[in-house]
């Protein structure tokens, strides 16, 4: 008699990239019991085997923005792929995505339809554009059969807001969307070392590091007005901000760090976050919105301590006073007595992040992860 076929599963996300930086390894735990698929705007048909999934790729131009045209042609592909495929899963993550796959799989009777909330465009909107967006998400939730949260704060938020139903919802372990991998995310003398020959920047001189996109709603602008406060009292202080500038901000962060620029580095986008944190001594997230803040817990495994914005998601990412200091978002003054606090006490900004690796690797293990998102999938099968 021959065995049952295995359950078939999708993840369908608008990048490729979404794929490398977060499900990697869920797709790796997911391929050992399941016939794994995953739906990506990308041309290139081979990233999936460099990556070393056993995964079916099937591209579709799922785009960031709004697209009448474009959001319709993707629909009607997705509609068309899921109803030729019948896929037993069907797992979007990000809002673009989430919307056109849950969508689709309710038209073609997808059984169990999953999204992932990584955060809410909407919380930093006013008027007609965060009731729109919020309309979004509430109708997004409404098509899935599930949902997951990335951090138990954003679930509350969303449940007091009305946009999730508690029974529909859920955190895996205590969140994060992927878990950190603390072999790559590790303190590292060697990378310390070259990082800050490369840039300049002495051993002994303490570093600020902002990684991220540069853009209004991760109070990159309030960081550098911030440290213009703390670089008085501090003389050999750096800052440095690393990813990509979204909004044009380079000339805005340049005129805030006039008197300071020469110790203001400005770096794009990289491919290996971990040699900055690796060489940096305190990391920055004065954001105004997260969904967790995965990039605070990379950071607590390279051993560093967070200054962050007190708001959801945060939260969940920084235990305040023994892994990181919060303050209110947007509270310039605020960021620079934080900043000021570590910098003057470097025995507890050490002891600060060695409690931060230690719980990075204790709560948010990638493992750990994978292994809850798999009995995840199991018990909504049983159900």
């Amino acid at each position: 008699m021959s065995s049952s076929p295995r359950p078939r599963l999708c993840y369908v996300v608008s990048s490729a990239m979404t794929v490398q930086a977060f499900l990697k390894d869920h797709i790796a735990a997911a391929a050992e019991c399941y016939d794994v698929s995953v739906v990506a705007n990308t041309d290139d048909g081979e990233f999936l085997h460099r990556l070393g999934l056993a995964a079916t790729l099937h591209p579709v131009g799922i785009v960031r923005r709004i697209s009448a045209w474009r959001d319709l042609s993707a629909l009607l592909a997705l509609v068309r792929l899921f109803r030729a495929e019948r896929f037993t899963i069907v797992h979007s993550v990000s809002p673009k995505a989430g919307l056109l796959a849950m969508l689709s799989t309710r038209i073609a009777g997808v059984p169990h339809r999953v999204h992932t909330f990584t955060g809410q465009v909407w919380v930093t909107r006013c008027g007609w554009r965060r009731r729109l967006l919020k309309l979004a998400d509430r109708g997004l939730a409404a098509l899935t059969t599930r949902a997951l949260v990335d951090s138990p704060s954003q679930r509350d938020f969303l449940l007091a807001e009305r946009v999730l139903a508690a029974d529909k919802s859920a955190v895996i372990g205590k969140g994060s969307i992927c878990g950190v991998d603390s072999v790559r995310f590790r303190p590292d003398e060697a990378a310390r070392n070259v990082l800050r020959v490369d840039l300049g920047i002495a051993p002994s001189v303490p570093v600020l590091l902002f990684l991220g996109r540069l853009n209004r709603d991760k109070g990159v602008l309030d960081l550098a007005a911030a440290f213009v406060r703390v670089a008085s009292r501090f003389p050999e202080a750096q800052l440095l901000l690393v990813g990509p500038d979204e909004e044009g901000m380079a000339s805005a962060i340049d005129n805030v760090c006039a008197a300071v620029r020469d110790r203001v580095h400005l770096i794009d986008f990289t491919h290996q976050p971990e040699r900055f944190m690796a060489a940096a001594d305190v990391f920055c997230l004065p954001s105004y919105r997260e969904g967790f803040g995965m990039v605070v817990i990379e950071a607590a495994a390279a051993g560093l301590p967070a200054v962050a914005s007190r708001i959801y998601g945060v939260t969940d990412a920084v235990v305040d006073g023994q892994t990181g200091l919060l303050h209110p978002p947007g509270d310039v003054a605020a960021i620079a007595e934080k900043l000021t606090e570590l910098l003057s006490a470097p025995d507890r900004c050490k002891a600060m992040g060695e409690r931060a690796r230690l719980r990075a690797q204790t709560d948010f293990s990638q493992a750990a992860s994978s292994q809850g998102l798999m009995v995840f999938y199991a018990k909504i099968l049983a159900s």
